[in-house]
């Protein structure tokens, strides 16, 4: 199983942003449309939303059509809990903390679901770095 660090290798990674929005100004919008410009195949999840920079969203993880190789979390750690439980019982493997999107409580839950967790870092960032 490919870490997270190969798939930021790949063009055809397909990344979840979870909490993904229109806002121009909050970052669940900014990193959709950076990981997008990268050239990443990114889905959007928020079930408040119709679509993202012209993209259709889904409600939940489950909804998504494609194979989800990270979901990228930017959400607050009281709606993550949710999430890692959905990433868990799809059986996705790699979960992305942006800052502010984790807690002890929610970090926990995913190590122990066996989850390959990643936080305190900018997928942003990171993606910029690889390759």
């Amino acid at each position: 199983m490919p870490d997270i660090s190969e798939h930021l290798r790949r063009s055809n990674t397909v990344i979840a942003v979870v909490g993904a929005t229109d806002t121009p100004w909050k970052y669940g919008g900014k990193i959709y449309c950076d990981l997008k410009a990268k050239g990443f195949q990114v889905r959007a999840v928020n079930p408040n939303r119709d679509s993202v920079d012209g993209d259709p969203t889904y409600p939940d993880l489950a909804a998504v059509p494609d194979e989800i190789d990270i979901v990228d979390l930017v959400v607050p750690a009281e709606i993550g809990e949710q999430i890692v439980a959905d990433a868990a019982e799809l059986g996705l493997t790699h979960i992305w903390f942006q800052p502010g999107a984790e807690s002890l409580e929610v970090i926990e839950q995913a190590e122990a679901a066996g989850l390959d967790v990643i936080r305190h870092q900018c997928i942003m960032v990171r993606a910029g770095r690889v390759g």
